[in-house]
């Protein structure tokens, strides 16, 4: 996530106290936590000896510290895992077979369906326009009793009625002559962006248009007057905090100095530190660091004030509310301390992919790495893997780009970067592989690594295998 507004030019904003002042003092800096250890190469590598890579593994030792710091955080409310960082159904099972975690927050509502079949609790995180999807939710009572859509705005309302009235036009009438149908269950979803200078200055996503408490209670009077369905929730997500890490971002002084068994090649955080780092860039890290954590304290201030009074707008004409879901992997800690908050929303914390690697707060294991294998050895110090264009959505950029980790010291070519059918890796290790040899990755992002691979392959302590299907294993892109 990347405000509209670049951190540099706010930076006067949260270097001179604000007339708001009484939201945001700022905590003092967190103490950088350890370093999580690297992944234990031999136990992966002897486990997947038998594998022709490309392929994918989930290091469970390191997903279960996770999932247990994830709880840890939350500080005992309950979890409500983000599928799209998963992708996996046996995944998904097992996480929420672990004390802490309850319900899932899709991401479309085909693949909540799906999951519906399994599972009880599964709200779609983003609205829907799928009208076929829609009058299948409206046609099965057990889905519709499971499932809860994510609604913004009366339009919204509109095209659900729309879609689903059509489909029931000639049955199910009602004792009133009227048209009948299940009712279908709904969350509000909050804005939780932080707006300053008047509107002008917008940071965090662009996601729904009920910004205000008294917005939020109008929507909520438009649902609960409406027939057909039942307001059951609301949400927030503050990607601002959630998604945005506050700790320095450093780049190494020279290409080699890159890459470590543990952290991601190019780039590092106190937690994961890159060595060599000049102290012209630690100081410029350091000092955008120090921005987005004063930025990150006001937004969390005024949301919490902000959240809690339309918690309460809501509550005033759905008293029955079932659920307030908020924060994300980066912003558990903070998120679980607002009383009118009841559950948190993380998935990229299970997994740990880099773009987690930059948080002060916390410092996740690297669970979900993939692998590819030394095709060519076009010159020396130059290996080359087939493959390897696994980029990440959001902004373009280095941070989209998987980093190769072990062997450690191997950087990608800047004029080829990740390539689709071919990446050329350039460092000392190049030339102690030999074809077929592997190099390990890790991924930028969480779930989008499973739309590559049909398979995980669950690696145990034990050094015990087994293969689960991703979501396109089982025949699914949502």
């Amino acid at each position: 996530m990347r405000s509209v507004v670049a951190l540099e030019h706010v930076l006067q904003i949260f270097t001179r106290p604000a007339a708001s002042a009484s939201a945001a003092e700022p905590p003092a800096a967190a103490p950088a936590p350890a370093a999580p250890a690297p992944p234990d190469w031999g136990r992966l590598e002897a486990a997947t000896a038998a594998l022709d890579p490309p392929f994918a593994v989930v290091d469970l030792p390191a997903l279960r510290a996770n999932a247990a710091d994830l709880v840890r955080r939350a500080a005992g409310k309950p979890i409500r895992v983000a599928s799209k960082s998963v992708r996996s159904r046996p995944v998904l099972r097992g996480v929420l077979a672990t004390d802490g975690f309850a319900g899932i927050l899709a991401y479309t509502l085909p693949e909540a369906i799906w999951l519906a079949e399994e599972f009880t609790d599964v709200v779609v995180g983003y609205p829907t326009a799928d009208r076929a999807a829609l009058r299948t939710l409206a046609d099965h009572p057990l889905a519709a009793s499971r499932v809860t859509l994510m609604i913004d705005s009366v339009e919204q309302l509109d095209l659900v009625d729309a879609a689903v009235d059509a489909a029931h036009a000639h049955v199910n009438v009602n004792a009133a002559g009227g048209q009948a149908r299940p009712p279908l269950r709904v969350c509000l979803d909050l804005d939780a962006s932080l707006r300053l200078a008047a509107g002008r200055v917008h940071l965090g996503v662009r996601r729904s248009p009920v910004h205000t408490a008294d917005q939020a209670g109008d929507l909520a009077k438009a649902i609960v007057s409406r027939p057909g369905f039942t307001l059951v929730g609301l949400m927030a997500y503050e990607a601002q905090v959630a998604g945005m890490g506050d700790a320095p971002v450093l780049a190494p002084a020279e290409p080699a100095a890159a890459g470590g068994s543990g952290s991601a090649a190019g780039s590092g955080s106190a937690a994961h530190p890159v060595p060599g780092a000049r102290p012209v860039r630690r100081a410029a890290a350091s000092a955008r660091a120090e921005v987005v954590r004063q930025m990150q304290a006001r937004s969390m201030a005024e949301l919490a004030v902000r959240r809690a009074a339309a918690v309460a707008a809501v509550r005033e004409v759905a008293p029955d509310l079932e659920f307030v879901n908020g924060g994300g992997t980066g912003s558990v800690h903070l998120t679980t301390a607002e009383p009118a908050v009841t559950e948190i929303a993380a998935g990229s914390g299970l997994y740990g992919p880099t773009l987690f690697d930059r948080y002060q707060a916390f410092a996740p294991a690297p669970a979900a790495l993939f692998a590819l294998p030394v095709v060519r050895r076009p010159a020396p110090g130059i290996v080359t893997v087939a493959g390897g264009g696994w980029i990440a959505s959001g902004p373009p950029g280095q941070d989209r780009v998987p980093q190769p980790v072990h062997p450690a010291g191997l950087r990608m070519i800047g004029t080829e970067g990740a390539g689709e059918v071919q990446t050329p890796l350039r460092g000392a290790a190049a030339d102690g592989l030999r074809l077929g040899d592997r190099v390990w990755f890790r991924h930028a992002k969480a779930g989008e690594l499973c739309e590559h691979v049909n398979v995980l392959h669950l690696v145990d302590a034990d050094g015990s295998v087994r293969a689960v299907p991703t979501y396109r294993g089982d025949g699914h892109v949502f």
